[in-house]
């Protein structure tokens, strides 16, 4: 369901077994652009959290670790990680033990997070990371680029992405799935600015291409999809849809540690109206259909999306120059993902379908993306 704000779903998630066996992030993608020249660039701001209480006196991380791994050791942290896509890229990490006496985490919601001159809230975030060339290449177990970037902005979530009952506080108890998701901002406007290696970007409303969401759980999905843009403008008519925002995500869900088929939850909001497909909700006889691939310079993604009202056909494409390797160390201590392309410049159309009885179909529009938050990678191993 979209704009139905639940912040509940926000909270800090990694109490029971996840305390032991879990993550829980805030993530925010954003546009912003360059102080003296209006260059526009996409950067992301996140706050990562992991096995809180295993904590020690210094960050635990594992992954890099062999004998720690055959020993069972789990890592425990919070990680504060910035990221910036384009011709000039990179991810920078600032890891802090959960024994910090600078670092605290509200539990309930309104969620807040602090960690020394690091903040993030359901409405504001700010923070400084510097990586120095030395310290990334003696600490690879930090996983993080060189670099410094410093961030201010304040966060308004217009629009949100609600699951449904599938993330509801019951089946969070008893921890259902492997991995939940909750878009509190899929359109969010944000109002400050990021300063990138000396560097300084403003972030405007009107033109930040805003989004904010969470992922918590036991582990991670394979594969991993995840596309998503509130810059968006319709072939049919030339004008820019300023109350419209798509939101595509997921793989393979496990429910209580089976693997289901391949499976997408998406969301189109139309100029005010909802298209939702969520498999949870059989009612609507939504199904998936999606395919990504690889060529020597782009990642693609297809998606056909249909309920018994509607069709959605997503195809986009965002070259590899300006994409990350993510970088994620599951709560288990292992790193599975090692080809986790993600991008902030993705491009794309979506073709919005009415569907009537006998399956007859209607083109509401045919809409032109930019600025696509985009994602993709599955299981592999760190040589392939």
């Amino acid at each position: 369901m979209a704009n139905i704000h639940d912040i509940t779903r926000d909270r800090w998630m990694l109490y029971g077994p996840l305390s032991r066996k879990g993550y829980d992030w805030w993530w925010h993608s954003m546009t912003a652009e360059n102080a003296e020249t209006g260059e526009k660039k996409a950067f992301f701001v996140e706050f990562f959290t992991c096995n809180p209480a295993l904590a020690e006196d210094e960050p635990v991380i594992v992954w890099n670790d062999p004998e720690a791994q055959k020993a069972g050791k789990r890592p425990s942290y919070l990680l504060v990680k910035v990221g910036f896509w384009g011709e000039e890229k990179g991810q920078l990490h600032k890891f802090f033990s959960f024994k910090d006496k600078d670092v605290s985490i509200h539990k309930t919601a309104p969620y807040s997070i602090v960690a020394h001159d690091c903040k993030c809230s359901e409405v504001h975030t700010e923070g400084h990371i510097k990586v120095t060339p030395e310290e990334a290449a003696a600490h690879p177990e930090w996983m993080s680029d060189a670099g410094e970037m410093s961030w201010k902005f304040d966060i308004h979530k217009d629009i949100s992405f609600h699951v449904g009952y599938g993330a509801s506080k019951f089946f969070r108890a008893i921890n259902a799935f492997e991995m939940f998701w909750h878009a509190e901002g899929m359109k969010s406007q944000f109002i400050g600015e990021i300063v990138l290696n000396g560097v300084k970007y403003i972030l405007k409303p009107e033109t930040c291409n805003g989004y904010c969401d969470k992922n918590w759980g036991g582990d991670f999905t394979s594969p991993w999809v995840w596309l998503s843009s509130n810059n968006l403008k319709s072939v049919i008519s030339g004008k820019k849809l300023e109350n419209s925002v798509f939101n595509i995500g997921g793989g393979r869900p496990k429910v209580f540690g089976v693997a289901l088929n391949r499976k997408l939850l998406g969301e189109f909001y139309y100029e005010g109206k909802d298209y939702e497909f969520n498999f949870s909700k059989f009612w609507t006889l939504s199904r998936t259909k999606f395919d990504c691939w690889e060529t020597d310079d782009e990642i693609h993604w297809h998606v056909l999306q249909t309920t018994k009202n509607a069709k959605l056909d997503t195809q986009i494409r965002c070259y590899k120059k300006d994409m990350l390797n993510i970088k994620y160390e599951a709560p288990t201590g292992y790193k599975k993902h090692n080809r986790l392309w993600n991008g902030g410049n993705g491009t794309g159309t979506l073709k919005l379908y009415e569907r009537s009885l006998f399956g007859k179909e209607k083109l509401i529009d045919e809409v032109y993306a930019e600025g696509i938050g985009c994602e993709f990678g599955e299981y592999c191993d760190p040589e392939e």
